[in-house]
């Protein structure tokens, strides 16, 4: 493990993959996930012989610090801590809300020379669920009441509109006491996600390639909006992987991402 400090003195945890000469590409997380769970462990050594790959904790998950008050512009300062750390510029991939995140970042001209989303869950069109106007500041008072458990379920049902049965499965689940673990960092992508409209004009500010990918079989509102967002993109790539979710296989998305960082 390495750190690198952020612009506010926030020590973000990270780990480097692959031959330091390689071109740098930096992944950057959705909701409930660290450098230690989610997809990311599972792509990044599919990147390591031909990238120098940074995954990191984002700030309060993790080895990662934090600090208060919460800002989505520190959490883009910490990316861009991260290519500092890179040398100076690096290719980014992102997943769901970290794609969110990811764009406000590049929009916001950080050194990034090329730019991969996976489905930012924006809501477009006339979505079947839409999550409550007041959702951040539900989850900033579960947090703040210790009731890390009931804000893991909020997030999955009320945020994200998973059915309740499903979620009363993962109580029951191994995974859950790593969910309710990271239940803090919620708030922030929350936070990112606002009231999850599409952020068009941060969007069309965009100058690197981008590519904006979906899985086939994700849900139409994921599909949806990733494509608007790629129309919205000067320039930008839309990429569509058969046979997958938004839970997307590492094997699958490695090779997509690999061809549009060395195109």
């Amino acid at each position: 493990m390495s750190q690198v400090r952020s612009r506010d003195g926030t020590t973000i945890a990270y780990d480097r993959l692959g031959p330091g000469e390689k071109p740098s590409v930096i992944l950057v997380d959705g909701a409930f996930c660290s450098r230690a769970f989610g997809p990311m462990p599972k792509l990044a050594p599919l990147f390591a012989r031909d990238f120098t790959v940074f995954l990191y904790d984002r700030r309060g998950r993790g080895q990662s610090g934090d600090t208060a008050p919460y800002a989505v512009e520190r959490e883009v300062d910490d990316i861009d801590a991260l290519i500092r750390e890179a040398g100076g510029s690096a290719f980014v991939y992102a997943i769901s809300s970290g794609a969110a995140l990811a764009l406000e970042a590049a929009a916001s001209g950080l050194s990034i020379k090329k730019l991969a989303l996976y489905e930012p869950p924006f809501m477009v069109g006339t979505p079947a669920h839409r999550p409550p106007a007041n959702h951040h500041a539900q989850l900033v008072q579960l947090i703040a009441e210790g009731r890390r458990g009931d804000a893991v379920k909020f997030y999955m049902k009320d945020v994200i509109g998973m059915p309740g049965w499903l979620v009363a499965v993962f109580r029951f689940l191994p995974m859950w006491s790593k969910l309710k673990a990271i239940a803090p960092s919620l708030q922030y992508d929350s936070a990112i996600m606002g009231d999850f409209s599409l952020p068009t004009k941060r969007a069309a500010s965009l100058t690197m390639p981008t590519l904006v990918i979906s899985g086939e079989k994700s849900v139409p509102v994921l599909r949806d909006a990733a494509q608007r967002l790629a129309e919205v993109i000067p320039g930008a790539r839309l990429r569509t992987i058969p046979d997958q979710t938004h839970n997307v296989a590492a094997a699958a998305l490695a090779p997509v991402l690999k061809e549009f960082f060395v195109s």
